[in-house]
């Protein structure tokens, strides 16, 4: 009989549910269990070994007792999951085998048992000298294919609109900005630190970008960028910064509601938008999204993308932690501006 290795899988389990932002302590990360480096006979599983894990504002909705959202809750007491990128070790399912990359919803451990039946949005890597790795958790993956989704699809633009866009260094709003400079549109951001600021400005190639916490007014704010008003605004913040956005559209403005990183809870909003009257005079459209509902043209959205970054008309930052005692304190980073760019976890070396 064949020995079969047994090696540690250091993992990160969410403890108890949490409803407001969460914290370091709401995780822990726990060393001690192994794991078998095979795939059992008969599963129809595939056994992975995680390198990259991705971090993203849509996990929080997971750490809650709450069961009513387009993904199931997180368990108390076992590993949290996420995109990530990681190598197949050993196979059960003839799709995969050994030494293939792959990318989709996996475990937040070192190795984790996978079976392709669980709708986890799997697709196979191909290596690529001129795009990092990691970059299939960013620019080509789920936070490239919301910006490309959200951009072409519900905000329909047209050439010489003028577009803002919120937290617009983070994952999604960085290629949204570009994607719109090159549809030739009229591009502010707003961010939440000079450094940002100066990136979206200097290295992204917004034509402006200001820091929303030295704006003691954000309506002024807006009209001093947008004197005639805006077409498009796509939403990663919701909040304070939506209420002045609807004070500032223009007749058939588009508003693409992506994400409300700026909410205290999801279940208990404290905070109402004040200025909603605004879209009926305006007629303006407000959209929420799920990049989930756009697969079909994901593979455009592949090809279009890695050829803009191939031919250096787009750049992409990333913030990289450095293994999984790290993770998440990362996380937990993305919900106050820690982060600079998308936020990923590098557990192995490839």
């Amino acid at each position: 009989m064949e020995e079969v290795a047994v090696v540690g899988n250091k993992k990160v389990i969410l403890k108890n549910y949490v409803d407001g932002i969460p914290t370091e302590t709401d995780m822990e990360v726990k060393i001690g269990d192994t794991i078998e480096l095979k795939a059992p006979k008969g599963s129809s599983c595939f056994l992975v070994k995680n390198l990259y894990l991705s971090c993203d504002p849509y996990m929080r909705g997971r750490m809650r007792d709450f069961h009513g959202s387009y993904l199931p809750p997180f368990l108390p007491g076992q590993p949290i999951e996420g995109f990530g990128l990681a190598k197949v070790i050993d196979s059960d399912d003839p799709n995969y085998t050994p030494g293939e990359l792959i990318c989709g919803i996996t475990g937040w451990e070192e190795y984790s048992l996978l079976r392709s039946s669980n709708e986890l949005q799997l697709r196979k890597i191909q290596l690529d000298d001129a795009i990092p790795l990691s970059y299939h958790l960013g620019l080509l993956g789920m936070a490239g294919f919301t910006a490309y989704a959200g951009f072409y699809e519900i905000c329909s633009p047209r050439k010489g609109e003028s577009v803002f866009v919120s937290a617009a260094s983070g994952a999604v709003g960085q290629l949204v900005g570009q994607l719109a400079k090159l549809h030739g549109c009229y591009v502010v951001g707003s961010a939440g630190s000079k450094q940002k600021v100066d990136l979206l400005k200097n290295k992204l190639g917004f034509d402006e970008a200001f820091n929303y916490k030295e704006e003691a007014d954000l309506d002024a704010a807006l009209k001093r960028y947008f004197p005639d008003g805006i077409n498009i605004y796509f939403d990663n913040v919701g909040g304070s910064m939506l209420d002045a956005a609807l004070l500032n559209m223009k007749v058939r403005g588009r508003i693409a509601l992506c994400g409300m990183v700026s909410l205290q809870s999801l279940s208990s909003s404290s905070q109402g938008i004040n200025n909603l009257y605004n879209a009926i005079p305006k007629r303006v459209r407000l959209e929420g999204f799920l990049q989930s509902d756009y697969v079909h043209i994901f593979p455009q959205f592949l090809e279009h993308v890695k050829g803009y970054y191939k031919e250096g008309k787009i750049v992409y930052i990333e913030d990289m932690s450095e293994g999984l005692e790290l993770a998440p304190a990362a996380l937990v980073g993305l919900f106050s501006g820690k982060n600079v760019g998308k936020q990923v976890v590098r557990v192995a070396n490839e």
